[in-house]
């Protein structure tokens, strides 16, 4: 128990850290270690993918406020931005979670692998937008939010991999983008967490220390440590060289995804 304990709370620092550094909730990381983890806890196969996904929007609830109030402290949060995408990724965000309840671990991991990629190629490619695109209006933003909030449900996430280089696509600056990401990573992981907590209830055979598909022990761990890293990752993100930071952590994800995916096909 003490060895399970120092890993879930060496999750939260490098959770911590990467979700002040380029805006992202940690889900990226905290779902496939929780996966390796429950499984190895001899959890039922047909709940992990279910219990990984809702403990990491659960943790993000946490993460992203000592996140985005760092970068508010800086400055770097657009407000406006958050008050007008939030409607939609809320709805987005709570039905998308009620659709995955109901979708098998299989399913789920597979589309978890496919999104590992393409965030990684997207991190890989340096893209710039034209200077002349801005951001859509309300319609627009209530349907770019509730595209990131279901799939952020989806892969356990709090929308950074998408809201950032969406804002940076609408000429928003980069440290602008990761900071707005990171408030907007808060009503994400809110609607996600009450909507797999809520579809989790009275599911038999889910492991002791679980509420719904939330596991405490791994919430415990994680948020014990990301809440102190995050400002950590705050000052990294406006000190280091992001785009460069941001190839290194795209080779993580190809690493973490191709392994998900050889365990899925050699299981």
């Amino acid at each position: 128990m003490l060895i399970l304990i120092l890993t879930y709370l060496i999750v939260g620092v490098f959770v911590g850290i990467l979700a002040g550094l380029f805006g992202v909730g940690g889900g990226i990381i905290i779902v496939p270690i929780l996966d390796v983890m429950l499984t190895r806890q001899g959890v039922a196969h047909e709940f992990i993918m279910h219990l990984a996904l809702g403990t990491s929007l659960a943790s993000i609830v946490f993460t992203s406020v000592s996140s985005f109030y760092a970068h508010h402290k800086h400055g770097a949060v657009n407000w406006i931005v958050v008050r007008r995408i939030v409607p939609g990724i809320l709805l987005g965000t709570f039905l998308g979670s009620c659709v995955a309840a109901q979708l098998s671990t299989n399913f789920l991991k597979i589309f978890f692998v496919v999104f590992l990629y393409y965030v990684a190629v997207q991190m890989l490619s340096g893209k710039k937008p034209k200077p002349s695109r801005q951001l859509p209006g309300l319609l627009g933003m209530f349907v770019v939010g509730n595209i990131i909030g279901v799939v952020s449900s989806f892969v356990g996430i709090g929308g950074g991999s998408m809201s950032v280089p969406f804002m940076i696509w609408c000429n928003i600056a980069v440290h602008h983008a990761i900071g707005t990401s990171a408030a907007i990573g808060f009503p994400i992981a809110i609607a996600g967490a009450v909507g797999y907590l809520y579809n989790g209830l009275n599911i038999p055979g889910l492991p002791n220390g679980s509420i719904g598909y939330i596991y405490l022990p791994a919430l415990a761990g994680i948020v014990c440590a990301s809440v102190l890293t995050a400002p950590l990752g705050v000052r990294l993100a406006h000190s280091l060289p992001v785009e460069r930071l941001k190839k290194l952590f795209a080779v993580l994800l190809i690493v973490m995804g191709t392994r998900m995916l050889l365990k899925l096909v050699f299981q």
